[in-house]
């Protein structure tokens, strides 16, 4: 009998799709991958492996043109055309990715693998990191001066923010494996670590992660309660000690401090300045409502709405900061309202999935869904959702997120 396709690829879709998470460290090494799974995806897309009708399936291409097509219509009035184009054209790939996601990972069964497989990366940055924060070295060299950068490095402070996105996987792979004693273990190894890379958005983002999980786990108010007394009393505790032994997060807390004194300038400063730039990227979405400035046409704006003397502009180039440094405004200012009604959609389209799902598909679904949480919470800071790097785990992660909602208990073959 003529093997199936499925049986010919083997476990290789399932450790393409993981390979993006391994090279994610190396700059935009994870491209490889990624792209590479785009090229399946439409391989398999022309060969019509993919059941269009497929409720995962639909998701995804659902959730591609909340993301696409406020990318696409911001093309036709950006002020930097060039930049916008090419990033409508390089957003393409994120759909047949997310095909070949859904594809790779339909099967039920390989779930808790995989989620103990991406859970066992995030250990081993976390391992790494550890390292450094013993002997100033890592994987990716020494540490910067005030934060840890584990194996992600000096050069590339994006280790805190990817630690708290990804902490769900970590701490359910363990839960799920040891029960209770397991999420404290885990617990007691993401903290320290997730506190010293020096992020206070990762903060943020990773609190809301043990909040969610806590919630999860209890289900009853007096016991949720409890355990976030308890894990304040960690997290206090563990800060203490940092503060004594840590210059880099004295640094961190110090400058947070600042915002107490209740001045703008104080607050400003405590933000590192992202006052200014939300105040530009404000002035940027009025002069621009319906599609904003363009996709990664933010740094080219900047100074035309920027106040007199804004230190992020460069004298020499007139370029601006790179991005709003917040989801709402940067959709907002770069992708005007018609954005912001489509992300909206999105939002409500990916909760509806979850909400018609049943109890094994959400169980699947949980950690790509807390990650994504995390990473969108809109009461916080963060990276650019539109840059090639982050907007890439993004959609690493809607991929996922599809899959785990749309496996089945009994692999169907593909062809």
């Amino acid at each position: 009998m003529k093997p199936t396709l499925a049986a010919r690829f083997a476990l290789w879709p399932e450790l393409l799709v993981l390979a993006v998470l391994v090279a994610l460290p190396f700059g935009r090494g994870a491209e490889v991958p990624f792209d590479l799974g785009a090229v399946v995806g439409l391989v398999l897309l022309v060969r019509r492996r993919f059941d269009l009708q497929a409720p995962a399936i639909r998701l995804a291409l659902a959730l591609f043109a909340c993301y696409w097509i406020p990318l696409l219509v911001s093309g036709f009035g950006a002020v930097a055309p060039g930049k916008t184009w090419s990033t409508v054209a390089s957003a393409l790939r994120f759909l047949p990715f997310a095909l070949f996601a859904v594809w790779a990972l339909r099967d039920a069964r390989r779930w808790p693998a995989t989620v103990a497989i991406v859970a066992l990366i995030v250990v081993f940055w976390l391992l790494d990191a550890w390292v450094q924060m013993a002997s100033g070295y890592s994987l990716g060299g020494p540490a910067e001066k005030e934060r840890l950068s584990g194996i992600f490095g000096a050069e590339n402070l994006k280790l805190g923010p990817t630690l708290a996105v990804l902490s769900p996987f970590v701490l359910l792979a363990a839960g799920r494996r040891a029960g209770w004693r397991g999420l404290l273990l885990a617990f007691a190894l993401l903290t320290p670590v997730v506190l010293l890379a020096g992020s206070r958005a990762a903060w943020l983002s990773y609190a809301l992660v043990c909040a969610l999980i806590a919630w999860r786990e209890t289900r009853n108010h007096r016991q949720f309660l409890v355990v976030l007394v308890v894990a304040a009393f960690g997290i206090a505790a563990v800060a203490t000690l940092a503060l004594r032994d840590s210059e880099r997060f004295g640094a961190r807390i110090q400058r947070s401090l600042l915002a107490l004194n209740g001045t703008e300038a104080s607050v400003d400063d405590a933000s590192a300045g992202r006052l200014r730039i939300w105040r530009t990227a404000s002035r940027m979405t009025w002069a621009h409502p319906f599609a904003g400035v363009g996709a990664r046409g933010f740094r080219y704006a900047y100074a035309e709405y920027a106040a007199p003397g804004d230190p992020f502009i460069d004298a020499a180039t007139g370029v601006g900061a790179s991005h709003a440094h917040q989801i709402v405004l940067e959709v907002s200012s770069e992708t005007g309202l018609v954005g912001l009604a489509f992300w909206i959609a999105g939002a409500w389209l990916a909760w509806r999935a979850w909400r018609r799902a049943d109890a094994r598909a959400r169980e699947r679904a949980a950690a790509p869904g807390l990650a994504l949480v995390a990473m969108c919470f809109p009461l916080n800071t963060h990276l650019a959702f539109y840059s090639a790097w982050w907007g890439l785990l993004f959609w690493w992660l809607l991929a996922l997120y599809c899959a785990a909602l749309g496996a089945r208990d009994e692999t169907v073959p593909a062809d």
